[in-house]
């Protein structure tokens, strides 16, 4: 009988068995002590070779040269991969050889994790390695890795490079393209270089809820569940920004926030459904104030990652120092279709979309035709960092009225390589204007829209109280690292991302693929014409049989008023 093991895996399990009957654990328990890592020998080594006389160092064996009596192998640790040298007679000086000519020539496997011992020497041809007196298993790899071969001028061949696998299985990934590391030890500068500078200016780190009863704080359609204990429909958060106006509220004076946000939208290069959004709220300043501390940060970053504040994107050298070109959403639109649309009506916009050939319909208002238009036609010239500013009012619910032209909002977004990476406004902080534009939003759901933002009665009840004069940022963390990283897409620079199910081979019995053949492709058969090309069946082969293939999820019964009939799912 097949165990679905490939003969890699079942010699894996053997010595898995043998290991065990030799006494040693392959799992221990106890803690491993370490005092060296790869990249440190490798770097300070020479420097000073008093301080490596006694190392203990622990790894994956990711490559083995076995010679008879002595052998060299290759030891990855978190910091990078490192030669080791063992030597029999020294590793085993008795006459129980076992140690070396058993458990590591011929237990031990690539992809395994042992601790070492020992101390570290240049080889005769340079090579900084390290002279093993004692090593310990701990802990066996049943899976092969894929053995990704690299030549002597570190071309690779082989390699692991399906995307899918490598986002399914990023323990695979990251463990035999150890250079795909960088990318996330970055991703966590990227966050610490804003955290320092914000916890610099006084402005405290701060939770808020990511199920909520209200979805607010951005149009976007939300992920829906049930509380059962209260009995209740709660959202997942598509932004935090409701509840970070509660806090400035209370009397906090800046605030900010790493968090996931949760939008059940589309899957691209550049959007995840689940991703992770900075928000910062700072009581007293207005958007303009903003985009010079946007400015100032990224250029941190910048120079935190690159050690300067110029990032290659692409085939773009992009300038994140300060300061960064200004368009209205007005002027953008016109600078590049040449349609003015500050005077135009609903219906005029939605006519030169149409021209266009930009895909709109009937429960778009007037500023979500311009955002399509804009999205359409003007993101992707913008490739160095650009504010977009002066939105519509219609497009923006939350934001302050600007300050000195009618029917728009103190509003910005920074746009960089063509995609939006940040979002802030002058907040709105009337609550009778902030009730008028929650009712606007709902008469924008009852023509259709998806995205409009729900009334929020408490939100409203807290700005009666009183919230000061306040500005608010948004800034797609995701997107931000894809720049600093010159990634193209987003699952690149996510430890994680969203995948479809995994498809896995279906073993069928003999019989079950005798039945299943007999349903085609994209037809229903009905289950009596099926069961008279099986009639040496018997009624409990017949059941059994149909039983197996709808419990593997390959077929399905459908009834209906002219029987049961089968299906292919």
């Amino acid at each position: 009988m097949s165990t679905g093991l490939s003969e890699q895996e079942l010699l894996r399990r053997d010595s898995l068995k043998q290991l065990r009957e030799l006494g040693i654990n392959p799992y221990p328990a106890e803690a491993y002590e370490i005092n060296a890592n790869a990249a440190d020998i490798l770097a300070n080594y020479e420097k000073d070779k008093t301080a490596y006389k006694t190392i203990s160092l622990a790894g994956r064996i990711m490559g083995r040269n076995i010679m008879g009596a002595a052998s060299f192998a290759e030891l990855q640790d978190a910091t990078g991969r490192i030669q080791i040298y063992l030597k029999r007679d020294e590793l085993c000086p008795g006459d129980d050889k076992t140690l070396y000519n058993t458990v590591f020539k011929k237990l031990l496997d690539i992809g395994d994790f042992i601790g070492i011992e020992g101390y570290v020497f240049t080889t005769q041809t340079g090579e900084i390695s390290i002279h093993v007196t004692k090593f310990t298993v701990l802990s066996k790899s049943l899976r092969p890795l894929p053995i990704v071969k690299r030549d002597d001028d570190g071309n690779v061949y082989d390699g692991f490079t399906n995307p899918e696998l490598r986002y399914r299985m990023r323990y695979v990934d990251l463990t035999v393209n150890p250079d795909y590391k960088q990318i996330f030890i970055n991703r966590s500068k990227v966050i610490n270089t804003m955290r320092n500078y914000f916890d610099n200016q006084g402005w405290m780190e701060v939770e808020t809820p990511i199920l909520q009863a209200v979805h607010g704080g951005a149009a976007a359609r939300p992920f829906e569940t049930h509380h059962n204990t209260l009995d209740m429909p709660l959202f997942l958060r598509i932004a935090n920004e409701l509840y970070f106006k509660r806090l400035i509220d209370a009397g906090f004076d800046g605030v900010y926030e790493f968090g996931k946000m949760f939008r059940n939208e589309g899957m691209d290069r550049t959007h995840n459904p689940e991703f992770t959004a900075m928000e910062i709220y700072v009581a007293y300043k207005d958007y303009i104030w903003m985009m010079g501390m946007v400015e100032e940060c990224l250029e941190k970053i910048a120079i935190a990652i690159h050690g300067q504040p110029s990032v290659k994107v692409g085939e773009h050298e992009i300038n994140f120092a300060g300061p960064y070109e200004k368009l209205t959403m007005y002027e953008s639109i016109q600078k590049y279709t040449g349609i003015d649309v500050s005077a135009m009506s609903e219906a005029e916009i939605a006519t030169e979309c149409k021209n266009l050939g930009i895909e709109i319909d009937d429960s778009m208002g007037r500023g979500k035709l311009i955002d399509e238009l804009f999205s359409e036609k003007v993101e992707a010239n913008l490739i160095q960092p650009t504010y977009i500013t002066d939105y519509p009012l219609e497009m923006t619910p939350l934001a302050k009225k600007h300050r000195s032209k009618d029917g728009l909002v103190e509003r910005f977004e920074l746009f960089v390589n063509g995609k939006e990476i940040a979002n802030a406004y002058s907040e709105l902080n009337d609550p009778i204007d902030q009730k008028e534009r929650f009712e606007e939003q709902l008469k924008l759901a009852a023509r259709g829209d998806d995205e409009a933002m729900a009334m929020d009665d408490d939100f409203v009840r807290a700005l009666e109280y009183g919230m000061p004069p306040t500005s608010g940022l948004g800034i797609g963390i995701d997107r931000l690292v894809m720049l600093m990283t010159n990634q193209s897409t987003i699952q690149e620079v996510l430890f994680f991302p969203q995948m479809r199910p995994e498809k896995k081979k279906i073993e069928l019995t003999s019989e079950e693929t005798e039945l299943f053949t007999l349903v085609k492709e994209g037809e229903q058969f009905l289950l009596a014409d099926i069961k008279t090309k099986l009639t040496d069946w018997s009624n409990k082969k017949w059941d059994t049989t149909l039983k197996g293939l709808t419990g593997k999820g390959i077929l399905k019964v459908n009834k209906t008023d002219d029987g049961l009939f089968l299906s292919r799912k």
